[in-house]
């Protein structure tokens, strides 16, 4: 299993690459999500997962299922079908903005304050190289801006407002 890069690692700064619609049913981007997929599993505190955190600069990002699927109780992930996200752009924001705590699995031991738009909306292709366009709010609005700004080589704690130590649970 792909160990998840931490803070230091020169990959977590750079502008990940595009993927090539027409790779992304192709074994290579498959594997990379598989791969995502499974890193993301072995995290009990981890919601989301960017490429970059397991070393590879592509624009992918993927979103636990027990935090934004359907069996989390959230209502706007129950509507969220799309949980992995392939060449993704924030296309709207919310005018308004609110500090909402945040922390990141490759900057494991610290959580952050950090000031996220309210609601989103996200274009992005799915495992299989269809576009979609999806709305968001909240929790799940963080996460997209959150996953988003880790494509362009941004970590939470370049913009927070504090940061503080918190203990690291053990692995599943």
């Amino acid at each position: 299993m792909k160990e998840i890069v931490q803070i230091g690692d020169e990959v977590l700064r750079e502008v990940a690459a595009e993927v090539p619609v027409e790779e992304i049913p192709g074994k290579k981007i498959q594997n990379i999500v598989q791969e995502m997929v499974e890193a993301l599993e072995a995290e009990p505190d981890g919601a989301a997962l960017a490429a970059p955190q397991i070393g590879v600069s592509l624009r992918i990002f993927v979103l636990a299922r027990r935090v934004f699927g359907a069996q989390s109780g959230r209502e706007e992930a129950s509507k969220d079908t799309h949980l992995v996200f392939i060449n993704p752009t924030i296309i709207k924001r919310s005018r308004r903005k609110e500090y909402m705590d945040e922390g990141c699995l490759s900057v494991r031991g610290h959580y952050g304050t950090k000031k996220r738009h309210t609601n989103v909306t996200i274009t992005a292709y799915d495992e299989h190289g269809h576009k979609f366009t999806r709305g968001a709010g909240g929790l799940l609005a963080q996460a997209f801006q959150h996953e988003c700004d880790h494509l362009d080589g941004i970590l939470f704690v370049d913009g927070a407002e504090k940061v503080w130590d918190v203990e690291v649970p053990d692995r599943a």
